[in-house]
Order: C-alpha cells, then structure tokens, then sequence
C-alpha cells in the first residue's frame, strides 16, 4: 500500500486503515516504509520531507487513512524553580541542539521534556533543575529551519 499525501490534524475524516505508531526521530517522512500497528506496510512516498505530528493522517492510495500517533518514549521531564530559571534551562538545552518539547499551562512555561541523556541530566541538576524520568510521547518543537530541508552547503545570513 503506497501513502501519496498528508492531510494533517483536524482536516481529514475518512476510515482508518490503521495508526502508525511513531518516536519524534521517525515523524519526519518522504520515501519510507512504515508498519502500522495491525500489521499492514505502507510505503510513504511524499514529493519533500514531510514532519508528522499526532493526529495527522497519511492518505493511503485506496482512499483510507493511517493515523499518526506519537509513541512514548523514555524522556527527563524538567522543572526549574522558576519561569526565569526554566528560561535558563531552555538556553542551556538549545545551546546543545537537543529537541525539547516545552509544557505549558495558560501560555506560561511549566516544564520540559527531553530525550534522556545521564551527561545532559547531571548538568541540569548542575544548574538547579529538578529532573525526572519518564515515559511519554515526544513532540519537540521545530527549529527555525524545520521546514527548510537542506545540507550546509551555503551560509545563513
């Protein structure tokens, strides 16, 4: 089964072939064979990479639809002792190019969510942070250049 297009969250409605249960570093697709969680392969093949996010739906070429959906994955939950102090975190977290996903509560940031990482884990701590393993899916935030795929060969600015 072969998937020519993505219709994302809230814009597709249609019978479900199956869900496709995927971490953060396999949500970004053009040509990949993915198995969905009844079993059944579907080959994504998209013009450009494409970055997938829970609740998106790949059009299969027999008009169904495979869902989306993040898998947990082992991550650091991170708390600071303030919105400032978790600002710092974010900082030091970004200056590392780590994905980071960031919780908030009424537009306010409350915690983060990294991979884990014992290196990574032991300079937060370092700085403060009240780090926790959990289990969770994994939704980072896209840099800047997310939708701009590319090699280095040229400069930015």
């Amino acid at each position: 089964m072969r998937a020519t297009g993505i219709e994302h969250k809230g814009h597709w409605q249609g019978a479900i072939a199956g869900r496709a249960v995927l971490p953060h570093d396999q949500r970004a697709v053009r040509r990949k064979l993915i198995t969905l969680d009844n079993g059944l392969d579907v080959l994504v093949d998209l013009p450009e990479t494409t970055a997938l996010d829970t609740g998106d739906a790949l059009k299969l070429e027999d008009g169904r639809f495979a869902e989306i959906v993040a898998a947990k994955e082992p991550l650091y939950a991170i708390t600071g002792r303030s919105v400032g102090h978790l600002a710092e975190l974010v900082w030091h977290i970004g200056n590392r190019h780590l994905p980071c996903q960031i919780e908030t509560k009424s537009g306010t940031p409350q915690r983060l969510f990294i991979g884990r990482d014992h290196v990574i884990k032991e300079m937060l701590e370092g700085l403060g942070a009240a780090v926790t393993e959990v289990s969770a899916p994994f939704s980072p935030l896209r840099g800047a250049y997310a939708g701009h795929a590319h090699g280095h060969a040229h400069h930015h600015g």
